[in-house]
This record gives C-alpha cells, structure tokens and sequence, in this order.
C-alpha cells in the first residue's frame, strides 16, 4: 500500500516538472527557462520509473529508494571526473549560466545527478519492455590473459586523450571500459564480461540502446534550454543534430556501457549491492575496511568541490546577469 502512494507520488511530481519546466522555458520564465534541461531530465526520470512500477510491480525509486539516492551522489561524482577530464580535452563549455554561485553550483549538482540515473531508469525501462529478451551470442572466453590485456589497453586508452587531445579525445569515452571491466570481473563484482561469458548480451544490448535514447533526450533538452553547452570537438565535421555533431552519437551508446562499468566498480564499497533489481544482496568474499569508505568519503567531496570550481574557472565562458 505505500509503494502505491509513492508511485502515485513520484508520477505527479514527475507531471508537475514537466508542466512547470515545459511553460517556464516557452514563457522564458527565469530560472526556470535557465534551468529547463533539470526539469526536463527529472521529469522523465520520475515518469518513466512510474511506469516501470505500473509494469512490473518494482521499480529503483518506489522499491529501491536507498540504492536510487546512493546513485545520485554517485552520479555526480563519475560526471564531475569527465568534466576535469575536459580541462584538458576542451570539447565543450558552457554558456548562459546563472551568475549566482549557489544557484550555479547546485545546478551543476542536481543536473549531473541525472546522468546515472537517466541511463539505468532508461536501461530498466528497455529491460521492462522486453526488448532483447532470449538474445543469445556465442560464449566468450575469459582467460587471466585477456582480463591483463584489456586492463593494459585500457590504461593507454586513458592515457592517448591527454597526450593529443586532437585525436584521440575520443578515446574517453571507452577508457574506463577497458580498464575496469576486467577489475570488476576479478573483484566478483557485476560485470558485463560475466555476461558474455555465459553468452548473455541482453544487459549490454539494452545499455548501448539506452545511451543511444539518453543521448538524443540531452542533445535535445540542452538544445531548448536557457543555459546550455556548446561543442568544440575537432576532426568530426560540422552536420549537427542539435548542438552536437551527428558523429558524436556513436559516442553515447558506449558511455552508457562506460557508466555501467565504472559504477559497478564503485559498488565494491557496498560490497557489490547495486540499483539493478537482482542486486539487493551483498556478493560474498567482498569486505571494504572502514579505511576504504573514509578515503572514498573524501575522495567524493573533494572531487566535488574542485571539479564545480574547476568549471566556474575553465569551462564556463558566458554567465549570465540577473539570475
């Protein structure tokens, strides 16, 4: 019975986002016009979580409310290490943004929140629909030579970005892939590597299709919304859908696999207890010491702080008066 009223809850929140946040931005009513990418995104994240427990009886903010808010703290976090990424990389800025700090810093909070969960609640919803289901792929083998190898390739795909930023800025997006699957693989954490190793390519399949989604809804909302980001990406041409160029698609379906990846290995501090539905349980043999979840602590709210002051400084180039 108060599940129901939660989902009953989260759907009109969700409703009411979307009404507020789609009249403010055509009225140019402010912040909320500023602001409409946080309406929009948190809008669809309550909606379609509504629907998922309208389909299925169980959803990641009606059942698992405690792995949703651990998600989000985390989602900002993984966001904020592709913004210092970019001090480097300068492949985006942005534009417009309240001249209030507080404002300014929350906004930049509340919207990278969305990144995880816009990804998995879009994963869950694919998921929930049937999509990919019976798909099959011959078994992969997983030896401790192609765990060492891809762990390698991932530490050069990592490093090439920094070295020549021109031409290998996109290497990024693939880099944690590389270099924390096998990881995850070892630590007995969830891993899409196990997946492929017992011939299931469903989990990869619907996270490629749910970046592919998310992707187009960012470039979307971004395109709409009072502040926004602008690209600065070299060698990909200039034929863009929205602010992006068309190239740079190919780019969202692999941050989704990217994200996955890189979450799961955070949930080793949680000893492997994650968002998916099947993942309420700690895996056995997974024993952080209290020393790991301090230097984690701090690891997080350092990089919180640096990265919004590192933004403000490096990659906003227009803020705007008055709000």
């Amino acid at each position: 019975m108060f599940e129901d009223y939660k989902v009953k809850f989260i759907l009109c929140a969700g409703l009411l986002l979307a009404m507020f946040g789609a009249v403010g931005n055509y009225l140019e009513i402010e912040p909320i016009h500023n602001l409409f990418y946080l309406f929009a995104w948190w809008a669809y994240i309550f909606i379609i979580d509504a629907v998922i427990y309208h389909i299925k009886g169980d959803s990641l903010i009606v059942s698992r409310t405690g792995e949703f808010l651990v998600l989000v703290v985390w989602s900002a976090f993984i966001w904020f290490i592709f913004e210092l990424a970019n001090l480097r990389l300068q492949n985006w800025h942005y534009m417009y943004l309240p001249s209030d700090r507080t404002l300014r810093w929350t906004g930049y909070i509340i919207s990278y929140a969305t990144v995880l969960p816009g990804i998995f609640e879009t994963t869950e919803l694919l998921e929930t629909l049937g999509l990919f289901k019976g798909a099959k792929m011959r078994r992969l083998t997983v030896t401790p030579a192609l765990l060492k190898k891809m762990h390698l390739a991932g530490w050069v795909l990592l490093a090439l970005p920094f070295i020549q930023p021109r031409y290998f800025f996109a290497l990024i997006w693939i880099a944690f892939i590389f270099l924390l699957e096998p990881l995850n693989y070892r630590l007995g954490l969830r891993s899409l590597l196990k997946d492929l190793e017992r011939g299931n390519p469903r989990r990869l399949a619907l996270l490629l299709s749910a970046g592919l989604v998310c992707g187009f809804l960012w470039e979307l909302w971004n395109f709409w919304a009072g502040a926004k980001w602008i690209y600065t990406v070299p060698l990909i041409g200039n034929w863009k859908l929205f602010e992006m160029p068309v190239a740079g698609y190919i780019g969202f379906p692999l941050f989704a696999v990217e994200c996955y990846a890189m979450y799961n290995f955070i949930t080793w501090l949680r000893r492997g207890k994650t968002w998916e539905e099947d993942a309420q349980e700690p895996l056995p043999g997974i024993r952080p010491k209290p020393g790991h979840l301090i230097a984690a602590a701090v690891i997080l709210l350092f990089t919180y702080y640096t990265a919004v002051q590192a933004i403000d400084t490096h990659t906003v180039r227009l803020f705007l008066a008055g709000i």
